[in-house]
């Protein structure tokens, strides 16, 4: 702890005994009341019961127990779980490396058993990053609370083992916690009894915990931690042999860096972390107040917390936010400004290269230059930018020239030399300024741009896309480029280049043939691939983030651009035109928070094992980690840390579960965009059934669904991928129903079981939409379609997969509905989400009326503005007339429940019953015949009946 004053004379408490000198003081109380907040993970109602059961049970308020209820010799008999080390695994449930990171590559792991005794081989056993931290501060822990109990003396605390601190997200308020008493000798007080034979005494004085106890501090995690982690099911089955997780998969969605209001608990100083498997002490560990003591809940070792968490009662350990909260984070601020947080006002921005393609034609071109126009009007005066043209050569433009264009050409057929950057680096030219002083000159560049006047087709014309990027990343390094990285002051977050392109990469270092019949073309295109992806390991290596955006009718050889984008952190998005959409995406690209050298670590109790994740990430050396002793975390080098990113983690059962809990922690390590370092810390506790029908109704069908459809999505590289996963739904789908499904009366049919009933509808979208349909025509699309998907948080993937449909009222209001067919009814305006695109649809009977289709239309184009307002890409917005060519972009995305009988059309689409016999007959005439199946005959096809809509 930090060297510091305090008052070492504080007015004592009438329930506490006098301070000493040697006694160390408490934390400022700490409130932690449970998250008012709507979260996927539970509904409203079952949030209101848990409140209330909070109260009954006393959870909040606990009272100090009475001397009657310490464990005596006869009491003491239930011990928390030994620490025992299971049998190394026999490596038949061997899944490969857990690594296999959005290309679907599996690279091979280090055994864990090598490493640190590890029960399982497909899992690398690497400790998260660490930074030695020697900073003392010369006041005491800092902590967003009110000041709390009286203030105990004792020795300084020693710092603790290395590590390093790296961002995280924000979280709502901890939930209630109970801790243990003072594990004594029942003949010796004040004795530490073994750790294998600790007695477990919780706050309502008994030797376990009371159920409705449990699970009412199960939920309250869940709750909590639901903004940054999302599980497919809220228990885990204890028998491995019950089929359930390698049926329908169990795991999370945990999105590390995303930032909510209210935030975490923020703590400023170093975290206390087992010396045996480094995990974090958290609100689910045991404390012993009297000495300070705690047990892991993932290893079950004791450790010390050098006498700082010492407190006189239980009530006490409250104080602490890393004990009562389930997202904490820890901030390391400046080494040389000990206590100061930077905020985002001061914080130092990271600059910005916009790299354009000036081979465009005159309409593009007016588009692009709108766009860019508004782009930099968009921007904090305080941030950095440069301008970067390429063609068949690089143009760099010098903001020292005022109310004119000017500009440092380069030749594009091959990389700069040293010599040539370093002219241009040390010269007299600026190439980087701060936007309230070069502003209007980058109004004069774009302005001045030119569109294409050579006599070569758009496709085949000379574009050095691949020098321009290695020439702007030179200028974000600058001299630095020549020092020691560690001498080298950085700006906060992630640097970005945003390449705006038109065509192909077909001149210089990276190029392609324009024409695929070219003989060399495959050749040429695996090295341009594998140059591309060492230039965006490059920029990563520097903490520069290359997004690239095109647009245009021109093909942009998307699997020679998409390595770039992907190994540095960035995305590739495809747009129609430069025009609103365009500019919009280039505005949030910009100002989308991010941090740089992220780590993330999972720990799972033992008998939990991760088998795959998929994210924006790669394994983390190992060498970059300091190793504990008994480490089986997965760690993996986040390519960025953004609120938009998400990883999938998927998991599976080593052996049956004896215990009633098992515990989860996902730690986020990063720098944020304020320079300061963070460790966001998430634990998480679940219960164990062995009733099979109570885990089923646990399990959280949307979750689930993104979970399988991105397993799905990550081994789908070409057509014939996408066919074949589209075999392997219809297959989970038979499986399910066969392993949990019921058997239908007087029929040799199964009904897949009703706890499930949203997941088969989710499934059948997977596999008819954009991402394994025929919806898009063209390969390139749907690869950057997958690319987006897989790093996608929760909510964008989720509408991704399945989309949305919301039908406009009378009032300006918005009925959600089925996504079916039967919501395109001619008097009615429909807008459709679906999550990349939205779509606003009016019926022919509307459309007739002038005066209400239009207020219809405003009404539909303001909603959809509103509900993509945060989203990343922006999704482009389209409106059209029933009957139009362009209506076959909802029509298409809808299931066709016209072809399923009546009876079934108002089971699963109740607005129906609302429509007169005569708009039915209207309705259902309107309709073409198709040869899809519908959902009911899809499954059908496969002899199951649906399940009842829910």
């Amino acid at each position: 702890m930090a060297n510091s004053s305090r008052d070492l004379n504080p007015v004592p408490s009438p329930r506490t005994p006098t301070p000493s000198s040697e006694r160390r003081a408490a934390p400022p109380a700490f409130s932690s009341p449970l998250a008012n907040r709507f979260s996927p993970q539970l509904t409203p109602t079952a949030k209101r019961t848990l409140t209330d059961s909070f109260h009954q049970s006393g959870i909040s308020s606990p009272t100090p127990l009475p001397p009657s209820s310490l464990p005596s010799s006869s009491s003491a008999a239930a011990a928390l779980p030994s620490s025992s080390v299971l049998p190394a695994s026999d490596g038949k449930n061997a899944v490969g490396s857990p690594y296999q990171i959005l290309n679907g590559s599996t690279e091979a792991s280090t055994s864990a058993a090598s490493l640190h005794g590890s029960q399982s081989p497909d899992i690398t056993s690497v400790p998260m990053l660490y930074k030695q931290n020697n900073s003392r501060t010369n006041s005491p822990a800092q902590f967003n609370t009110p000041p709390g109990p009286p203030v105990f003396g004792s020795p300084l605390r020693p710092p603790a083992a290395p590590f390093s601190p790296m961002p995280t997200a924000p979280q709502p308020g901890g939930t209630a916690h109970f801790s243990e008493i003072p594990f004594t000798s029942p003949t010796r007080p004040g004795v530490l009894l073994p750790t294998s034979s600790l007695p477990t005494v919780y706050s309502n004085g008994a030797s376990e915990p009371h159920l409705d106890i449990v699970e009412n501090l199960d939920k309250a995690g869940l709750v909590a931690a639901s903004p940054y982690v999302l599980f497919s099911a809220h228990k885990v089955m204890k028998q491995k042999k019950s089929g359930v997780i390698p049926t329908i998969g169990f795991g999370a969605l945990v999105s590390p860096g995303r930032e909510i209001a209210p935030g975490p608990q923020t703590v400023q100083h170093n975290p206390h972390r087992c010396h045996n498997c480094g995990a974090y002490v958290n609100l689910y560990c045991s404390i012993i107040p009297s000495s300070g003591e705690w047990k892991c809940v993932i290893c079950k070792k004791l450790n010390s917390s050098e006498s700082e968490y010492r407190a006189a009662s239980r009530d006490d350990l409250r104080n602490w936010p890393e004990l009562s909260s389930t997202v904490v984070d820890y901030v390391e601020t400046d080494m040389r400004r000990p206590g100061f947080v930077p905020v985002s006002d001061s914080r130092m921005s990271a600059p910005i290269i916009i790299v354009i393609d000036e081979c465009l034609d005159e309409p593009h071109l007016q588009h692009l230059q709108s766009s860019l126009h508004a782009f930099v009007d968009s921007l904090p005066p305080t941030t950095r930018i440069g301008i970067v043209t390429y063609g068949r050569t690089v143009s760099v433009y010098d903001f020292s020239e005022t109310g004119l264009a000017s500009a440092d050409m380069l030749p594009g057929s091959k990389s700069p030399s040293q010599d040539s950057l370093k002219t241009m680096i040390y010269g007299t030219g600026v190439y980087l300024a701060p936007l309230h002083v070069s502003l209007n000159v980058a109004h004069t560049v774009f302005s001045a741009l030119r569109p294409y006047k050579g006599e070569h087709p758009e496709a085949a014309r000379d574009r050095c896309l691949g020098t321009a990027v290695e020439i702007a990343l030179a200028l974000i390094q600058g001299p630095s480029a020549e020092m020691p990285r560690g001498m080298v002051k950085r700006s906060g977050g992630s640097c970005r280049i945003m390449v705006c392109a038109g065509g192909p990469n077909t001149f210089g270092p990276g190029a392609v043939p324009y024409s695929l019949s070219h003989p060399n073309y495959a050749y040429m295109e695996k090295k341009a691939m594998k140059w591309m992806d060492h230039l965006g390991h490059e920029a990563r290596r520097h903490d520069t983030v290359v997004d690239i955006f095109c647009a245009g009718t021109c093909p942009v050889r998307i699997p020679i651009l998409q390595p770039l984008a992907k190994a540095s952190g960035g995305v590739l998005i495809l747009h129609d035109d430069f025009g609103e959409a365009f500019g919009v995406n280039l505005q949030r690209a910009a100002k989308r928070a991010a941090g740089s050298q992220g780590i993330f670590e999972i720990r799972c109790s033992d008998g939990i094992y991760v088998s795959r994740v998929i994210g924006p990430g790669e394994e983390a050396h190992l060498d970059a980690h300091e190793t504990f002793k008994n480490d089986n975390s997965i760690s993996i080098q986040m390519l960025g840390v953004e609120e938009t990113q998400s990883f999938a983690v998927s998991m599976e059962q080593k052996r049956d579960i004896k215990e009633n809990h098992v515990f989860f922690q996902f730690a986020a390590h990063y720098t944020n965009v304020n320079r300061a370092n963070i460790s966001r810390v998430i634990t998480i506790i679940l219960p164990t059934t062995d009733i099979l029908s109570a885990y089923l109704e646990s399990i959280e069908g949307e979750v689930a669904a993104v979970l399988i459809a991105k397993r799905a999505v990550l081994q789908a590289n070409n057509p014939s991928d996408a066919a074949n996963m589209r075999l392997a739904i219809d297959e989970r789908i038979k499986d399910i129903t066969s392993k949990f499904g019921t058997q239908v009366p007087k029929v040799k049919l199964q009904r897949f079981p009703k706890e499930l009933s949203l997941l088969p509808e989710y499934l059948f979208h997977l596999r008819r939409g954009p991402l394994f349909g025929s919806i898009i025509g063209h390969e390139d699309e749907r690869s950057v379609l997958r690319n987006l998907f897989l790093p996608a948080s929760f909510d964008l993937s989720l509408r991704m997969l399945a989309p949305r449909v919301l039908m406009h009222r009378e009032g300006g209001t918005f009925e959600e509905l089925p996504a079916y067919d039967l919501a395109m009814q001619s008097d009615a305006a429909v807008v459709l989400d679906h999550g990349t695109d939205v779509f606003i649809w009016l019926g022919a009977d509307l459309a007739s009326q002038e005066g209400k289709s239009a207020a219809a239309l405003a009404a539909c184009r303001t909603l959809a503005e509103e509900i993509t307002e945060q989203r990343f890409p922006a999704p482009r917005i389209l409106s059209f007339k029933e009957g139009s060519s362009q209506a076959r972009y909802i029509s298409s995305r809808l299931i066709p429940a016209h072809k399923d009988p009546p009876y079934e059309q108002e089971a699963r689409f109740p607005q129906l019953r609302t429509l007169t016999a005569e708009q039915r007959t209207k309705l259902k005439s309107s309709f073409l015949h198709l040869d899809d199946l519908s959902f009911c005959e899809w499954m059908r096809s496969m002899k199951l009946v649906p399940p009842e809509p829910s």
